[in-house]
């Protein structure tokens, strides 16, 4: 992910009683442009989170002071709106319901693989409404007003791709803002929609 893109530096606390693991969760997060404290201590996650608010708390569940469902319940007392990932080796029914009942955002399971880790951290980050990214935010809004065109005016994508003279696949991509249109295609779209440019871009 590209720093660039976030709306707020995202500030993520990892909390595992393993250091080495810690040092590689910060190593990867870091070069994703994140902001990264870690801690080795469970008995201290809620004094640094009261402190630093994070935005993510990666948290492990088996930890010898304290348990993470421990440290979810004391820090879901003061703080409901925090995104909390479990991070377990230990993966059990008991523990992901108890995970989701206090509202974590998701449950990763030990070893876990470093795509899927990211994927989850930007899902969460997207859910939490701290990224931006007005390129997808462009292509969604024309994606949506090209497919509320065409079915107030009851075409299907096949007779729509006959009037643009545009292949089924790429107006279906446009529609679900799965890629981008040159604006001669945008302009044969929207003619054959009876639709200016203008209305496709306008606020």
């Amino acid at each position: 992910m590209s720093p660039e893109r976030t709306q707020t530096k995202v500030r993520i606390l990892v909390v595992d009683d393993d250091v080495d693991l810690c040092r590689f969760m910060q190593d990867v997060l870091a070069r994703d442009g994140y902001l990264v404290t870690t801690l080795s201590e469970a008995t201290r996650a809620v004094d640094v989170v009261r402190k630093e608010r994070p935005h993510i708390v990666v948290l492990d569940l088996m930890m010898p002071e304290m348990n993470g469902i421990d440290v979810l319940r004391a820090i879901r007392r003061f703080d409901s709106d925090v995104a909390i990932i479990i991070f377990t080796g230990y993966p059990s029914v008991d523990s992901a319901v108890s995970s989701m009942k206090l509202e974590a955002a998701d449950y990763i399971k030990k070893p876990f693989d470093v795509a899927e880790f990211r994927a989850v951290i930007e899902k969460v980050i997207r859910e939490k409404g701290l990224l931006a990214d007005p390129v997808h935010d462009l292509l969604v809004t024309v994606g949506e007003r090209l497919r509320s065109a065409r079915r107030d005016q009851r075409l299907t994508l096949k007779e729509l791709s006959r009037r643009a003279s545009l292949s089924v696949s790429l107006l279906s991509q446009i529609e679900r803002a799965e890629s981008s249109a040159s604006l001669a295609s945008l302009y044969r779209i929207a003619q054959a929609l009876d639709l200016s440019l203008s209305q496709l871009f306008a606020e």
